[in-house]
């Protein structure tokens, strides 16, 4: 027990001064891809990194473990060029749907859209990041009229990624349609199913059928590639211009106040100074035994500490019946004597507790 202890104590003295030097090393890579932008040079140089392997390689005496160490600096060059690739060209941005999505709407929003990248799932979205292809994903986690994305809940919850930053984008639905369609002229809309039932009303009072879509961004370009007549959809004023569609009545559906929450995840957690304004919300994931009062255990003591819940919301545990884990926004800077203080006292009743992130909002319209 002596020996693995020491074993762990010396890796972790390790690991410290690893991480001063990696930070140093990205550092200097941050030098070399500023010049390279600058002469027009590519970031990747496959000569002078099998040059680097070949001599770095002979440092390392052990034969078996000059094996692994190819394989690290492989790995390690491989880091520092999307890291160059992203102070060059900017972060690059996962979202789920096509061009013109809400989500896509949003995640454009956080990062422009020239580093954006569409995938056909929430999953393949956030697995990208954990892949190392995107710096990080948009995601819906939820909608003030539809409620909780459970999928992407999920995801956070059972994912090691982190959501570091919140924005909130006002859904605001169009009547779109192929230009020199007059609104007399539509028979049918397409669209998703909860945009059509947000919009119920404008189209019960048009008598207008309604065939659903798996996106509304997906029922736009379908309208803009198809010969229809009589056809019009539902969808983001914004994606007229990307379809190139006429936009026929703006601000359709019933509810004004349509929100949907979209969260930023990325590798890293950011943790704020305790003087930090912008870490004063946060998100908890936890789970409790199921057992009478548990949850009102956890609650009281995150009551205690003086953390102002926004909302709290259940899931069930996949494999485990009848078991749900909780996912809490709070208000508050989790870094702080009482924030440590509630972790602490959370981890003694709770089964699983982790900071999911901390954030600050940004409203759109």
């Amino acid at each position: 027990m002596d020996d693995l202890k020491k074993a762990r104590e010396s890796i972790n003295e390790i690991d410290e001064e690893m991480a001063k030097l990696f930070e140093k090393r990205m550092q200097a890579a941050s030098s070399i891809a500023k010049y390279k932008k600058e002469h027009g040079l590519p970031i990747t140089d496959a000569k002078r990194e099998a040059e680097l392997i070949e001599k770095n390689q002979e440092r390392v005496n052990d034969p078996v473990i000059r094996e692994y160490y190819t394989q690290y600096l492989r790995a390690m060059f491989k880091v520092s060029k999307e890291y160059q690739h992203r102070l060059n060209s900017g972060a690059s941005i996962a979202y789920c749907g096509v061009p013109g999505a809400y989500a896509y709407l949003a995640a454009s929003k956080l990062s422009g859209t020239s580093g954006l990248k569409n995938y056909s799932s929430f999953k393949k979205a956030y697995d990208s990041v954990l892949e190392g292809d995107c710096d990080g994903a948009v995601l819906p986690i939820e909608n003030s009229y539809a409620g909780d994305v459970g999928a992407v809940m999920d995801l956070a919850f059972q994912g090691p990624l982190y959501i570091s930053q919140i924005v909130e984008l006002e859904i605001t639905h169009a009547l779109l349609a192929k230009k020199g369609t007059k609104i007399d002229d539509v028979k049918v809309v397409w669209s998703h199913p909860q945009a059509l039932s947000q919009c119920d009303e404008y189209i019960n009072t048009h008598g207008f059928e309604t065939v659903e879509h798996s996106n509304t961004a997906v029922a736009c370009k379908e309208l803009s590639e198809s010969s229809e007549e009589g056809v019009a959809v539902i969808a983001s004023p914004e994606n007229a211009q990307i379809y190139g569609l006429e936009i026929l009545e703006r601000g359709i559906n019933s509810a004004a106040n349509n929100t949907t929450k979209f969260g930023l995840f990325t590798r890293a957690y950011s943790k704020p100074s305790p003087e930090a304004k912008t870490g004063e919300h946060f998100v908890l994931v936890f789970t409790v035994t199921n057992e009478a009062g548990a949850l009102a255990k956890a609650l009281n003591i995150i009551g205690s500490h003086y953390f102002n819940m926004k909302n709290l919301r259940s899931r069930p545990l996949k494999g485990l019946m009848w078991n749900y884990y909780f996912f809490c926004e709070l208000e508050g800077n989790i870094n702080t004597p009482d924030g440590e203080d509630m972790l602490i006292e959370l981890k003694t009743i709770c089964d699983k507790v982790k900071v999911l992130g901390t954030y600050f909002f940004t409203k759109e319209h």
